[in-house]
């Protein structure tokens, strides 16, 4: 290889481009010809006593002036001691990574529903996207998920925050828990503005402070023996999914996503993961003669362990399933979320059982983190006990 430069000429690099060859331009700038249509330009070097070639582009798209330029700056990058290659690879691998972390908050939502919605029920993934998309979407959705702060989480959580308690904690929660996937997956750095311990508790009253406004319409415990044995004369899925998710104080998703490898007929008892709880806790639900018939009947033979209890037309049973049956009731002045306050009235005003234990039915934490700690049992038996009683309360005494 020699040491003059800029052998060629524009216009004979015209003809040349139509001559198979290697036609150098000095300075190790050569213009490669394969056929009369495939021609590119080539910087040819030595590092280390071993011959590499570094690809510039095509001619005509790259004129003479051009690949002189790129090759002019691989020999300034050698100079200096480093490979013109990896220098180009290790930039190319810095934008691809500038472009992922430039994945919006949006598409990081959807990202991190997909990564984790085969342990959700299918009602569980629709409230994920419905939740963002009412309250977080206009106004995070479209930026860059690095450029989410402290400030955007508070535009979307103030206005919700003494309004709606249990929505506003869920955003948070799920922003938290978007935000944390994308910083894991490399798409954006730093700290999670929605973090509540030590963040954003010290900016926003804590959610047991705040008063309550969302209400779910509940029957009164007077009626609901009447209600029981109405719901008894309906038929199908919906109707034996909804008598059992009052018989057992559960919310419509765990009764949606109940498997039947969570059965358990000699213990009696559902044991629900915690992947599938709101609180990231296992639960264990103790179960009566009358829920046990209701699984008995719907059993299949050979019943596959993570087939599920009450299937709905797709995969589980919609969230809008057991409102509409509801509604086909005639009973549209109730919600389904409705009946855990009726649960929970009945334990507190007709019978003896200790709050603690009620809560431990609905699956509700008690008392501070310090007492949580202590109390470790899920009080089981005096549970077992509650349900057997809350079933003969439901069609009346010893109508179970």
């Amino acid at each position: 290889m020699g040491h003059t430069r800029e052998k060629l000429k524009a216009l004979s690099v015209e003809r040349l481009s139509k001559k198979p060859g290697l036609h150098g331009d000095g300075g190790g700038l050569n213009l490669r010809v394969t056929s009369a249509t495939a021609c590119s330009w080539v910087y040819r070097y030595m590092i280390d006593r071993k011959a590499h070639e570094m690809g510039l582009g095509k001619y005509p798209d790259i004129s003479l002036a051009d690949a002189r330029a790129l090759a002019a700056d691989a020999r300034r990058l050698k100079a200096l001691g480093k490979d013109p290659i990896g220098e180009r690879q290790g930039a190319k691998l810095a934008a691809r990574a500038d472009r992922a972390r430039a994945m919006t908050f949006s598409q990081c939502a959807k990202a991190y529903i997909v990564s984790r919605s085969a342990g959700w029920s299918q009602g569980q993934a629709k409230n994920w996207q419905k939740n963002l998309a009412a309250h977080a979407e206009l106004i995070i959705g479209a930026l860059p998920v690095q450029s989410v702060d402290l400030g955007l989480v508070m535009k979307i959580l103030q206005p919700l925050w003494t309004t709606k308690p249990e929505t506003a904690n869920k955003l948070r929660q799920r922003i938290e828990a978007v935000l944390d996937w994308a910083t894991v997956s490399g798409h954006r750095r730093g700290d999670n503005p929605a973090r509540w311990k030590g963040h954003l508790d010290k900016i926003l009253a804590s959610k047991g402070s705040v008063r309550r406004v969302e209400h779910h319409a509940a029957l009164p415990f007077a009626e609901l023996p009447g209600f029981m044995n109405a719901l008894r004369q309906q038929e199908g899925t919906a109707a034996r999914a909804l008598e059992f998710l009052i018989l057992t104080a559960a919310r419509t998703g765990e009764v949606s996503g109940a498997t039947w490898g969570e059965i358990d007929f000699g213990a009696k008892l559902w044991a629900i993961p915690s992947t599938r709880m709101k609180a990231g806790r296992d639960h264990r639900v103790p179960l009566s003669e009358r829920a046990l018939a209701i699984l008995a009947a719907r059993k299949p033979d050979k019943a596959n362990g993570a087939a599920l209890v009450f299937p709905g037309r797709s995969r589980s049973i919609s969230t809008a399933t057991l409102p509409a049956l509801l509604g086909r009731m005639s009973r549209s002045d109730i919600t389904v979320h409705g009946f855990r306050s009726t649960f929970r009235d009945w334990a507190g005003n007709e019978t003896n059982y200790p709050r603690e234990v009620a809560e431990a039915a609905l699956a509700h934490a008690v008392g501070d983190a310090a007492e949580q700690a202590y109390r470790r049992s899920d009080a089981l038996e005096k549970r077992r006990a509650m349900m057997k009683a809350w079933a003969e309360a439901c069609y009346g005494q010893g109508r179970e």
